[in-house]
């Protein structure tokens, strides 16, 4: 038997840390931008991942359902 101990990475993501950095320079006063832009790193990927979804949808609707 091996005594291998298996762990995985549940750490931070990229996308945490920008926002936690933007985050905590917006409050320090060392940048100027809207909270839009400062917290952009939580909502962008959730954007780019519901374009792709709607344009599989359009795909499957333009496909399967239009030429039936």
């Amino acid at each position: 038997m091996s005594d291998r101990i298996q762990t995985t990475g549940n750490g931070l993501g990229v996308c945490t840390v920008l926002a936690i950095v933007f985050t905590t320079l917006k409050l320090t006063d060392h940048i100027d931008w809207s909270w839009w832009w400062v917290l952009s790193p939580l909502w962008i990927p959730w954007a780019i991942f519901g374009v792709i979804v709607g344009a599989i949808s359009l795909f499957y609707y333009v496909v399967f359902l239009v030429k039936s």
